[in-house]
């Protein structure tokens, strides 16, 4: 050991009336010294400065002997956590909790001997994530863990939290009848909890898009619940038709993790009845949900609207609204109390039209994603400019609007 080295080591342990542990001793300098790990560097230190090694009755003034803690019982209480829940994983994590002043004390002395270390943390983490490995076959996993074993020492006994982290799952979908919403719609009046309003339901209607599917997977999984996440979505009273809309279903807290997604896509396929449909499942990352619902200048969506006019027209009436370009829309009324009231500027991409008679047409319209074909054919009293009401010169509804194409991201 280096006479510097060496300095600091007695400096440290007199400070601490060589009270010190070895893991404390040997982890402030784990940069310096070789040995097998931070106790073992202890050891080594006080062996080269022939000291006595600590007594079972000193307490480490900078731990206060919580690697004591780290203990067979400590394992068994980790081990029963998880059998208790039943859990299933490939992967973990270790997390632990100390006491905000054990952490100031620990950098003070690395100050005072003017030494770099790593945190307290940092080894207990270590310590317990290699334990654990050869204990489950599995391995420490930093950035897409499955579980993280979590302990806390602030109290005499250690506490041990596990945290699930959820599992992601993309698919595209297609709603194949009129009057299921996306996501699942809690009641107004009583806000999910069951009234006479909803029949004691919680919400407005009784099957959506995200629950015909959460369901199966919920059942393998055992899952706490599902976040459904859209690339947009659809009014109720539209169909999503062609390849489907892409979307990422977040299972959150699930207890079983490798699930057989193509017999989950049959099941639910089944479940479902012919009114929803799931295509092409599998297993994505995190950020793949925030993705989706970026837009951008590549996105794109078809539709086909059936529009009834007011006044009669003329089939040549609609070769107007091949001019329609960049439109404007205000946030739609409908609308409005969920989403900012601003302007929003979108294209029309593609138009064509079907006369059926002097009072009933088709159109099939290819636009920039966030387009509201509903109010870009009413004109939502003046709010989307051009309009097919403003460009024919009658009011125009629509009657039925299908989506026949979501572009991929």
């Amino acid at each position: 050991m280096e006479d510097k080295t060496a300095k600091k080591a007695i400096k440290l342990i007199d400070l601490t009336e060589n009270k010190i542990c070895n893991h404390c001793l040997g982890r402030k300098f784990s940069k310096l010294i070789d040995g097998n790990d931070n106790e073992d560097r202890g050891i080594i230190i006080r062996k080269s400065l022939s000291l006595d090694q600590p007594t079972s009755e000193d307490i480490c003034p900078i731990c206060g002997n919580l690697f004591d803690k780290i203990n067979e019982s400590l394992y068994e209480r980790i081990d029963q956590k998880i059998n208790y829940i039943g859990l299933e994983f490939d992967n973990f994590l270790v997390g632990t909790r100390l006491e905000k002043e054990l952490l100031k004390n620990d950098e003070k002395m690395s100050e005072y001997i003017n030494v770099d270390c790593e945190n307290i943390k940092k080894e207990i983490n270590r310590i317990v994530g290699l334990r654990l490995e050869k204990r489950y076959e599995k391995e420490v996993e930093f950035d897409n863990n499955n579980i993280l074993i979590e302990l806390n020492f602030k109290k005499e006994e250690p506490t041990v939290y596990i945290k699930i982290n959820p599992i992601f799952i993309e698919g595209r979908y297609n709603k194949l009848v009129r009057g299921i919403p996306q996501t699942k719609w809690p009641c107004r009046e009583c806000h999910g909890k069951g009234c006479e309003y909803c029949n004691y339901t919680g919400k407005l209607y009784p099957e959506s898009v995200e629950e015909l599917l959460s369901d199966i997977v919920l059942k393998y999984s055992k899952g706490r619940s599902c976040k459904f996440h859209g690339a947009g979505r659809e009014d109720i009273d539209v169909l999503m038709l062609g390849d489907g809309r892409p979307f990422v279903l977040e299972v959150v807290e699930p207890k079983i993790r490798n699930l057989d997604l193509k017999d989950i896509e049959k099941e639910a396929n089944v479940y479902a009845n012919g009114k929803t449909k799931y295509n092409n499942l599998k297993f994505c990352k995190r950020n793949r949900k925030a993705e989706i619902k970026v837009s951008s200048p590549d996105t794109y969506k078809v539709y086909e609207a059936l529009v009834k006019s007011k006044e009669d027209i003329k089939k040549d009436d609609l070769e107007i609204l091949k001019t329609l370009d960049l439109i404007e829309q205000q946030t739609p009324l409908r609308v409005k109390r969920r989403r900012a009231d601003m302007i929003r500027k979108k294209r029309v991409i593609d138009l064509e039209t079907e006369f059926i008679d002097s009072n009933t047409f088709k159109m099939r319209i290819k636009t920039e994603g966030g387009l509201y074909i509903k109010e870009l054919i009413s004109s939502d009293e003046g709010r989307s400019n051009p309009s097919v009401t403003s460009l024919l010169n009658t009011e125009c509804i629509c009657e039925k609007l299908d989506v026949l194409e979501v572009s991929k991201k």
